[in-house]
């Protein structure tokens, strides 16, 4: 096992250069049931929640049994496929829980010439070994979608063990190892919260996406063998990622600027 650091503010993730490759793109989004096609040679931004997660461990960050509450995510671009991206960031703070830590980590991604392309503000749940089942993550923000039933739906997926796997990432063994999940409170192992907003993403993506200012809130776990929806709000302010009528993530639209032509 490394000698994890201990989380505390201002320690500095480790910049680290990095493509998304059209390759790399395809198989994960292909996994999940996503047509890989519909986002022509740009990235879907929901993979830097993960890519986010995955430069922390790599800097001594652990993120084992770690759970995703919330995520701000700010594109300022088109994120592209196989070019060089700049990756740095920060944790802003940690908070004690009645089931832990609260953590909030901030990470910038910039090309090469230093233009932004994303940025991604996480908060995230580092439980106590000793605490499980103890409630209690902190301060929630109120719901988004308050009647599940007043969305427009628009996608279905049949979650499976298969495809969480394949698109999973080693660091955090609650989303694939069903003894790492029981451990840690779960009946089942979860999927990762950038497993589930890719449905969503996908779901909105149409022509491409310019600019994308969300916040994005994981209410449930989501169990890797259950059924989803997707559904968007009429007004277009926000969109859930649904289990039977219960919203298990949910993102409030702050801004969505859509591209003229495709992708």
């Amino acid at each position: 096992m490394p000698d994890w650091l201990e989380p505390k503010a201002g320690l500095q993730i480790t910049p680290k250069t990095f493509a998304v490759t059209w390759q790399y793109q395809a198989e994960k989004l292909g996994a999940l049931g996503i047509d890989p096609s519909i986002y022509g040679r740009q990235c879907d931004p929901a993979f830097f929640i993960g890519l986010s997660i995955q430069a922390g461990a790599e800097s001594g960050i652990s993120a084992e049994g770690n759970v995703n509450m919330l995520t701000e995510l700010i594109q300022h671009r088109p994120v592209p496929l196989d070019e060089d991206l700049t990756l740095t960031g920060q944790i802003q703070w940690v908070r004690p829980v009645p089931r832990g830590r609260r953590i909030r980590t901030q990470v910038e991604i910039i090309l090469t010439d230093g233009t932004p392309v994303l940025s991604v503000t996480r908060e995230s749940l580092k439980p106590s070994p000793e605490l499980v089942g103890t409630r209690g993550a902190g301060e929630q923000a109120a719901p988004v979608i308050v009647d599940a039933g007043a969305l427009q739906p628009i996608a279905r997926y049949a979650l499976s063990p298969e495809a969480t796997r394949a698109y999973s990432s080693e660091g955090n063994a609650i989303h694939y190892n069903v003894e790492a999940a029981r451990a840690g409170g779960f009946r089942a192992p979860i999927i990762g919260g950038g497993q589930g907003v890719h449905l969503i993403t996908a779901a909105l993506w149409q022509d491409g996406i310019d600019q994308m200012d969300v916040v994005i809130y994981f209410r449930r776990p989501i169990f890797w063998d259950e059924s989803v929806w997707v559904g968007v709000m009429p007004d277009q302010s926000a969109v859930g990622l649904i289990k039977g009528e219960k919203v298990a993530t949910e993102i409030q639209i702050h801004n969505l600027a859509r591209r003229s032509g495709s992708a």
